[in-house]
Protein backbone atom coordinates (compact mmCIF):
# COMPACT_ATOMS: atom_id res chain seq x y z
CA UNK A 1 0.00 0.00 0.00
CA UNK A 2 1.22 3.67 -1.03
CA UNK A 3 -0.30 6.71 -0.72
CA UNK A 4 0.87 9.74 -3.12
CA UNK A 5 3.77 11.22 -0.97
CA UNK A 6 5.21 7.62 -0.51
CA UNK A 7 5.05 7.35 -4.65
CA UNK A 8 7.39 10.25 -5.09
CA UNK A 9 9.47 9.17 -2.46
CA UNK A 10 9.74 5.68 -4.02
CA UNK A 11 10.49 7.64 -7.66
CA UNK A 12 13.10 9.88 -6.04
CA UNK A 13 14.61 7.23 -4.73
CA UNK A 14 14.43 7.88 -0.82
CA UNK A 15 12.85 4.77 -0.30
CA UNK A 16 12.62 1.29 -1.90
CA UNK A 17 9.25 0.16 -2.85
CA UNK A 18 8.33 -2.85 -0.73
CA UNK A 19 6.47 -4.68 -3.79
CA UNK A 20 5.44 -3.29 -7.69
CA UNK A 21 8.68 -2.28 -10.34
CA UNK A 22 9.20 1.37 -11.56
CA UNK A 23 11.48 2.63 -14.50
CA UNK A 24 12.63 5.64 -15.38
CA UNK A 25 13.89 6.80 -18.65
CA UNK A 26 13.29 2.83 -19.48
CA UNK A 27 15.83 2.17 -16.93
CA UNK A 28 14.61 -0.23 -14.37
CA UNK A 29 15.18 0.80 -10.64
CA UNK A 30 17.07 -1.87 -9.93
CA UNK A 31 19.56 -1.31 -12.28
CA UNK A 32 22.92 0.37 -10.98
CA UNK A 33 22.46 2.94 -13.84
CA UNK A 34 19.17 4.26 -12.31
CA UNK A 35 21.13 7.10 -9.89
CA UNK A 36 22.36 8.77 -13.28
CA UNK A 37 18.86 9.07 -14.62
CA UNK A 38 17.76 10.56 -11.23
CA UNK A 39 20.53 13.10 -11.72
CA UNK A 40 17.67 14.19 -14.37
CA UNK A 41 15.52 14.79 -11.66
CA UNK A 42 14.16 17.19 -8.89
CA UNK A 43 11.66 17.00 -6.09
CA UNK A 44 10.29 18.84 -3.81
CA UNK A 45 8.64 16.23 -1.27
CA UNK A 46 6.36 17.23 1.42
CA UNK A 47 7.87 20.70 2.33
CA UNK A 48 10.33 23.72 0.69
CA UNK A 49 13.94 22.44 2.08
CA UNK A 50 15.19 26.31 2.76
CA UNK A 51 17.22 27.90 4.99
CA UNK A 52 15.04 30.58 7.28
CA UNK A 53 18.06 32.90 8.21
CA UNK A 54 20.06 32.99 4.58
CA UNK A 55 18.81 34.69 2.05
CA UNK A 56 17.17 33.28 -1.34
CA UNK A 57 20.19 34.34 -3.01
CA UNK A 58 22.19 32.20 -0.76
CA UNK A 59 19.64 29.75 -0.36
CA UNK A 60 20.30 28.85 -4.46
CA UNK A 61 23.99 28.86 -4.26
CA UNK A 62 23.90 26.64 -1.17
CA UNK A 63 22.47 24.37 -3.85
CA UNK A 64 25.02 24.69 -6.35
CA UNK A 65 26.96 23.20 -3.14
CA UNK A 66 25.24 20.77 -2.58
CA UNK A 67 25.16 19.23 -5.98
CA UNK A 68 28.54 19.90 -6.30
CA UNK A 69 28.56 22.37 -9.22
CA UNK A 70 31.97 25.21 -9.55
CA UNK A 71 30.08 27.80 -10.68
CA UNK A 72 26.57 29.83 -10.31
CA UNK A 73 26.06 29.47 -13.95
CA UNK A 74 22.53 30.09 -14.46
CA UNK A 75 21.61 31.69 -11.00
CA UNK A 76 20.48 35.21 -12.79
CA UNK A 77 18.39 33.34 -15.09
CA UNK A 78 16.70 31.37 -12.27
CA UNK A 79 16.24 34.11 -9.75
CA UNK A 80 14.44 35.85 -12.76
CA UNK A 81 12.50 33.07 -13.89
CA UNK A 82 11.13 32.39 -10.65
CA UNK A 83 10.36 36.42 -9.66
CA UNK A 84 12.83 36.94 -7.09
CA UNK A 85 15.78 38.74 -9.06
CA UNK A 86 14.69 41.58 -6.67
CA UNK A 87 14.43 39.53 -3.60
CA UNK A 88 16.93 38.20 -3.97
CA UNK A 89 18.76 39.79 -0.85
CA UNK A 90 15.73 39.23 1.46
CA UNK A 91 15.96 36.37 4.15
CA UNK A 92 13.90 33.70 3.31
CA UNK A 93 12.21 33.97 6.91
CA UNK A 94 10.53 36.99 5.29
CA UNK A 95 9.35 35.65 2.43
CA UNK A 96 5.54 34.86 2.33
CA UNK A 97 4.24 31.64 1.67
CA UNK A 98 3.80 31.84 -1.92
CA UNK A 99 7.19 33.41 -2.52
CA UNK A 100 9.07 30.23 -0.66
CA UNK A 101 7.24 28.02 -2.63
CA UNK A 102 8.45 30.04 -5.85
CA UNK A 103 12.18 29.92 -3.69
CA UNK A 104 12.03 26.31 -3.46
CA UNK A 105 11.24 25.41 -6.93
CA UNK A 106 14.46 27.64 -8.36
CA UNK A 107 16.09 25.81 -5.90
CA UNK A 108 14.93 22.45 -7.90
CA UNK A 109 15.80 24.16 -11.19
CA UNK A 110 20.03 24.13 -9.97
CA UNK A 111 21.14 21.32 -11.87
CA UNK A 112 18.90 22.04 -14.72
CA UNK A 113 16.40 19.00 -14.17
CA UNK A 114 14.06 18.00 -17.06
CA UNK A 115 11.83 16.28 -14.76
CA UNK A 116 10.33 18.23 -11.59
CA UNK A 117 8.25 16.66 -9.07
CA UNK A 118 5.91 19.04 -6.98
CA UNK A 119 4.47 17.46 -3.35
CA UNK A 120 1.40 20.00 -2.43
CA UNK A 121 3.05 22.86 -3.89
CA UNK A 122 -0.11 25.36 -3.50
CA UNK A 123 -0.75 23.68 0.03
CA UNK A 124 -1.62 27.07 2.51
CA UNK A 125 -1.06 29.75 -0.17
CA UNK A 126 -3.41 32.43 -0.67
CA UNK A 127 -5.25 32.83 -4.38
CA UNK A 128 -2.45 35.29 -5.64
CA UNK A 129 0.72 32.97 -5.01
CA UNK A 130 -1.62 29.82 -6.44
CA UNK A 131 -1.35 31.87 -9.60
CA UNK A 132 1.96 32.49 -9.38
CA UNK A 133 2.78 29.16 -9.03
CA UNK A 134 0.56 27.84 -11.36
CA UNK A 135 2.23 30.99 -14.25
CA UNK A 136 5.10 29.34 -12.81
CA UNK A 137 4.74 25.89 -13.70
CA UNK A 138 3.03 26.38 -16.98
CA UNK A 139 6.39 28.34 -18.07
CA UNK A 140 8.89 26.00 -17.13
CA UNK A 141 6.80 22.89 -19.21
CA UNK A 142 6.73 25.77 -21.96
CA UNK A 143 9.57 27.56 -22.17
CA UNK A 144 11.98 24.67 -20.51
CA UNK A 145 10.23 21.67 -21.63
CA UNK A 146 10.30 20.43 -17.88
CA UNK A 147 8.19 17.51 -17.47
CA UNK A 148 6.29 17.94 -13.95
CA UNK A 149 4.91 15.51 -11.30
CA UNK A 150 2.14 16.85 -9.28
CA UNK A 151 0.52 15.61 -5.95
CA UNK A 152 -2.28 17.75 -5.06
CA UNK A 153 -5.72 17.19 -3.19
CA UNK A 154 -6.55 20.42 -5.19
CA UNK A 155 -8.21 19.06 -8.14
CA UNK A 156 -9.57 21.97 -9.72
CA UNK A 157 -6.74 23.69 -9.65
CA UNK A 158 -4.79 20.88 -10.69
CA UNK A 159 -7.25 20.93 -14.44
CA UNK A 160 -5.87 24.11 -14.99
CA UNK A 161 -2.32 22.27 -15.49
CA UNK A 162 -2.39 18.84 -15.89
CA UNK A 163 -2.70 16.97 -19.38
CA UNK A 164 -2.32 13.40 -17.74
CA UNK A 165 -3.97 12.61 -14.21
CA UNK A 166 -3.18 9.75 -11.86
CA UNK A 167 -5.98 8.77 -9.27
CA UNK A 168 -5.19 7.51 -5.84
CA UNK A 169 -7.40 5.70 -3.82
CA UNK A 170 -6.30 3.26 -0.80
CA UNK A 171 -3.03 3.27 -1.77
CA UNK A 172 -3.31 1.79 -5.44
CA UNK A 173 -3.39 3.98 -8.60
CA UNK A 174 -7.15 3.27 -9.52
CA UNK A 175 -7.27 4.72 -12.64
CA UNK A 176 -4.69 7.07 -15.40
CA UNK A 177 -6.54 9.43 -18.27
CA UNK A 178 -5.52 12.20 -20.29
CA UNK A 179 -7.37 15.78 -20.15
CA UNK A 180 -8.78 14.71 -23.46
CA UNK A 181 -10.35 11.55 -22.05
CA UNK A 182 -11.58 12.82 -18.89
CA UNK A 183 -13.52 15.83 -21.08
CA UNK A 184 -15.08 13.16 -22.95
CA UNK A 185 -16.49 11.33 -19.86
CA UNK A 186 -17.37 14.25 -17.35
CA UNK A 187 -20.64 14.23 -17.43
CA UNK A 188 -21.54 17.73 -18.97
CA UNK A 189 -25.35 18.62 -18.22
CA UNK A 190 -27.65 21.27 -18.77
CA UNK A 191 -29.23 22.91 -15.75
CA UNK A 192 -32.85 24.34 -16.03
CA UNK A 193 -35.20 25.85 -14.31
CA UNK A 194 -38.59 25.51 -14.64
CA UNK A 195 -42.49 26.61 -13.41
CA UNK A 196 -43.75 23.49 -13.13
CA UNK A 197 -41.21 20.48 -12.66
CA UNK A 198 -44.36 17.69 -12.53
CA UNK A 199 -44.90 18.93 -16.43
CA UNK A 200 -41.46 19.09 -17.06
CA UNK A 201 -40.97 15.35 -16.32
CA UNK A 202 -44.24 14.23 -18.05
CA UNK A 203 -42.54 15.24 -20.96
CA UNK A 204 -38.95 14.35 -20.89
CA UNK A 205 -40.29 10.67 -20.05
CA UNK A 206 -42.44 10.84 -23.35
CA UNK A 207 -39.36 11.90 -24.86
CA UNK A 208 -36.79 9.59 -23.41
CA UNK A 209 -34.56 11.91 -22.06
CA UNK A 210 -31.88 11.28 -19.86
CA UNK A 211 -32.50 13.85 -16.84
CA UNK A 212 -32.54 14.51 -13.01
CA UNK A 213 -34.46 16.44 -10.70
CA UNK A 214 -32.35 18.26 -8.47
CA UNK A 215 -35.11 20.51 -6.60
CA UNK A 216 -38.27 21.38 -7.41
CA UNK A 217 -37.70 23.81 -9.70
CA UNK A 218 -34.24 22.72 -10.96
CA UNK A 219 -33.36 19.71 -13.37
CA UNK A 220 -30.57 18.37 -14.85
CA UNK A 221 -30.46 17.27 -18.32
CA UNK A 222 -27.61 15.26 -19.79
CA UNK A 223 -28.73 15.27 -23.40
CA UNK A 224 -27.70 17.40 -26.32
CA UNK A 225 -31.27 19.58 -26.47
CA UNK A 226 -32.00 22.43 -28.60
CA UNK A 227 -33.08 25.06 -25.41
CA UNK A 228 -35.11 27.53 -27.74
CA UNK A 229 -37.03 23.88 -29.02
CA UNK A 230 -37.40 22.64 -25.37
CA UNK A 231 -38.80 26.01 -24.26
CA UNK A 232 -41.59 25.91 -26.83
CA UNK A 233 -42.13 22.28 -26.16
CA UNK A 234 -42.57 23.15 -22.96
CA UNK A 235 -44.46 25.65 -22.97
CA UNK A 236 -47.55 24.24 -24.56
CA UNK A 237 -47.20 21.60 -21.86
CA UNK A 238 -48.03 24.97 -19.66
CA UNK A 239 -44.48 24.62 -18.11
CA UNK A 240 -42.19 27.81 -18.54
CA UNK A 241 -38.31 27.76 -18.35
CA UNK A 242 -36.94 30.40 -16.03
CA UNK A 243 -33.48 30.05 -16.66
CA UNK A 244 -31.04 27.37 -17.73
CA UNK A 245 -26.83 27.28 -17.76
CA UNK A 246 -24.56 24.50 -19.10
CA UNK A 247 -22.34 22.93 -16.98
CA UNK A 248 -19.82 20.70 -16.98
CA UNK A 249 -18.43 17.94 -14.31
CA UNK A 250 -15.08 19.44 -11.89
CA UNK A 251 -12.60 17.35 -11.85
CA UNK A 252 -13.17 17.17 -8.19
CA UNK A 253 -16.80 15.75 -8.75
CA UNK A 254 -15.15 13.09 -11.34
CA UNK A 255 -12.37 11.73 -8.53
CA UNK A 256 -15.62 11.85 -6.34
CA UNK A 257 -18.05 9.73 -8.73
CA UNK A 258 -14.62 7.55 -9.31
CA UNK A 259 -14.12 6.52 -5.94
CA UNK A 260 -17.82 6.15 -5.57
CA UNK A 261 -17.95 3.63 -8.30
CA UNK A 262 -14.71 1.99 -6.98
CA UNK A 263 -16.23 1.43 -3.33
CA UNK A 264 -19.54 -0.11 -4.72
CA UNK A 265 -17.80 -2.46 -6.40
Amino acid sequence: MLGKTTLIRVISGLQRPSSGEYSLYGVHYKDKNILDERKRISAIIEKVAISQEMTVEENLKYQYKIIGLPEYDGLEEILETIGLKDNSKDKAKHLSLGMKQRLGIGISLVGNPDFLILDEPINGIDPQGIIEIRELILKLNKENGITFLISSHYLDELSKIATNYGFINKGKIIKEISKEEIKKESKRRIEIEVSNVDEAVKYFEKMGFNYEVISDKKINIYDKINITELAIALSNQNCDINNFKEVEESLENYFINLIGGVSDA
